[in-house]
């Protein structure tokens, strides 16, 4: 018995027979606009123009396995770098960041202590030695001093007592001028409230007026600063001194 032409394969649209071997794998048959490469999610043949989401019995949903597109990241722009694991980066590295420059400042607070206490030291040092070295060069004047005191209690005159005790006094200027340490003798000066400090006043009609007549104690100035201002009595009644 013969067999019929549609037991060993189907005609297609010119008649021609096709057997199984010519048809798509999968059984789907060959329709215009399906896409090479792509998955069917649905199962169904491929019908041309189907988009994901449509009805079921409408066609297939392809979704193609295309690369990245690098036009997205241009077109989302700044949004693009939110993701995830660049913003987890981001956050190590800002961590590691702050953890370095606690560091820093942790270390750079440890030194500037350390100087300042340095500094201190030294600076208490320093004076020491200052006061060291003034008081060993003020000790030769107290040892005038007791030897003039020596003099006068074994019955020597008081002409020697009072050239031994100008002497010292010239030596104990000198000590202090060596320090730095200036005299303030405003003896016939005009008077200097920024220096001098009047104590009283005297009409003195041949000076003029506000002019140093008298000085009870003198002043002391060291590094431009006054120690101690001169106490001293000023003129009054006399012609206005000129500018």
């Amino acid at each position: 018995m013969s067999k019929r032409p549609h037991e060993d394969g189907a005609r297609d649209t010119s008649g021609r027979l096709s057997s199984d071997k010519d048809r798509p794998a999968g059984g789907a048959s060959g329709t215009p606009g399906a896409v090479p490469g792509g998955r069917s999610v649905s199962g169904a043949s491929a019908t041309p123009g189907s988009t994901p989401g449509s009805a079921p019995g409408s066609g297939p949903t392809l979704v193609p396995d295309a690369p990245f597109d690098p036009e997205l990241a241009d077109d989302l722009g700044a949004e693009f770098e939110l993701r995830g694991d660049v913003m987890e980066a981001e956050l190590e590295a800002a961590r590691a960041e702050a953890a370095d420059l606690r560091d820093r400042v942790t270390r750079a607070q440890a030194e500037f202590d350390n100087f300042r206490k340095r500094t201190t030291r030294e600076r208490d040092d320093e004076r020491k030695r200052a006061t060291e070295r003034l008081v060993s060069e003020l000790l030769p004047a107290i040892d005038n001093l007791e030897r003039a005191v020596e003099h006068t209690t074994a019955g020597g005159d008081l002409k020697h007592l009072l050239a031994g005790v100008q002497a010292v006094h010239t030596q104990v200027v000198g000590i202090l001028a060596k320090e730095g340490v200036g005299v303030i003798d405003p003896f016939g000066s005009p008077f200097d409230p920024t220096t001098h400090q009047a104590v009283s006043q005297q009409e003195d009609l041949e000076v003029p007026e506000g002019t140093v007549v008298a000085v009870f104690q003198k002043g002391y100035e060291m590094g431009g600063r006054i120690v101690r201002p001169a106490m001293v009595v000023v003129s009054t009644g006399g012609p206005r001194r000129e500018e």
